[in-house]
């Protein structure tokens, strides 16, 4: 009972050195959803060669949506026209940053890696998108009928969509602003929260256990760290069903219990990009060899970032262990007890609405695209 209670405690802590920064995040979020219209996103990733995958894998970096509400809007702009280079390419970037999971990053970890983060998820995603293109099934171009089709097709989109009626599409004046304003903290707070929730305090418990139960030093006596220990993370992160922001707080805890920053980058990539279900849903909509570039290019990307940023916090001198969570400290104590208070309120309000099994069944929040 004790060592719950203690894991419990550590778990809260590190809640109070992220909910200011996830408030702001999940914030920054709502406004990005009702600002950035989806049509505009559609229409960056249509047709051939390499521009449709940048614009993919710079749009996906900060989008807030994670790996179960992803795979639905991909698969919609897939059938829009969107190319199988630039679905990929979003099929990564997107749950693999936003601007949620660069905000708790900032918190739980270190300017350092809040920077290499969504740099390398963009690089990751170009880097699959462009071996799609290169590798993979040769595309049929669309016909005048299949445009005109998918230019109707905004409705496959459901909630993931923007809305077009007049109330909350268009800027009139200072109502207009209000109107989107509200709209996009009721997502934020509302929709985007509830689909991260269950995700976030299994990361939150994890990250408080790893902190009481394993040793110091326990990577650094274990696993030796370098490549080997690259590849286990990699093992471990592409079959799990993990968000962005749930596996920030389980990688803070374990590069201080001795993981260098590269295998936790290792983890921070593959697991929200890739997970069982999603695999079975981008063999069914892309094919089996695009699934397989799909990844490789994670496998290989994951690994060369992670050494490669091993050796940036080796030439810099820098101590991981001790420089995780230090921008925490400049959040005055009753800022962050006032900030895990709220967020407290909101997982709160999320199981009453939604049972205490909620964690639990967090992973099978996501619903294949029929």
């Amino acid at each position: 009972m004790e060592s719950l209670t203690m894991a419990l405690l550590a778990a809260w802590e590190v809640l109070r050195d992220s909910a200011v920064f996830m408030i702001a995040g999940f914030a920054l979020a709502g406004l990005i959803k009702v600002f950035l219209p989806f049509s505009l996103v559609r229409g960056r990733l249509s047709g051939g060669g390499m521009g449709p995958v940048t614009r993919a894998a710079i749009i996906g970096v900060p989008l807030p949506l994670c790996s179960c509400s992803v795979l639905p809007t991909a698969m919609t702009l897939r059938k829009m026209g969107a190319s199988k280079g630039a679905t990929s390419a979003f099929l990564i970037s997107t749950p693999e940053s936003g601007v949620d999971s660069i905000a708790l990053s900032y918190a739980l970890l270190d300017p350092i890696m809040t920077v290499v983060r969504p740099i390398s998820a963009f690089i990751t995603a170009f880097t699959a998108g462009a071996l799609e293109n290169l590798f993979g099934d040769k595309e049929e171009p669309m016909t005048a009928d299949d445009k005109q089709s998918h230019s109707h097709s905004h409705d496959d989109c459901g909630d993931n969509c923007q809305s077009t009626s007049p109330a909350t599409n268009g800027i009139n004046g200072v109502a207009g602003f209000t109107a989107k304003l509200s709209e996009g903290l009721r997502y934020a707070f509302g929709d985007l929260f509830n689909d991260m929730a269950g995700w976030m305090a299994v990361g939150l418990l994890a990250g408080g256990a790893l902190t009481v139960f394993l040793p110091s030093d326990f990577f650094t006596n274990y696993l030796n760290g370098g490549i080997t220990t690259m590849f286990l993370m990699l093992a471990v992160g592409l079959p799990m069903y993990i968000c962005a922001s749930a596996s920030t707080p389980i990688a803070a805890a374990m590069i201080m219990k001795g993981l260098s920053p590269g295998a936790a980058l290792v983890f921070l990539l593959a697991g929200p990009a890739t997970n069982i279900g999603s695999m079975a849903i981008i063999r069914r909509f892309m094919g089996g060899r695009a699934l397989f570039i799909y990844l490789f290019a994670i496998s290989v990307c994951s690994i060369a970032l992670g050494l490669a940023l091993d050796v940036l916090y080796s030439a810099m001198g820098i101590n991981p262990a001790m420089s995780m969570g230090a921008a925490g400290e400049i959040v005055p104590p009753w800022i962050k007890t006032a900030s895990a208070l709220v967020l407290a309120a909101l997982f709160a309000r999320y199981l009453l609405a939604n049972g205490f099994s909620a964690v639990s069944a967090a992973s099978k929040r996501w619903k294949p695209v029929a």
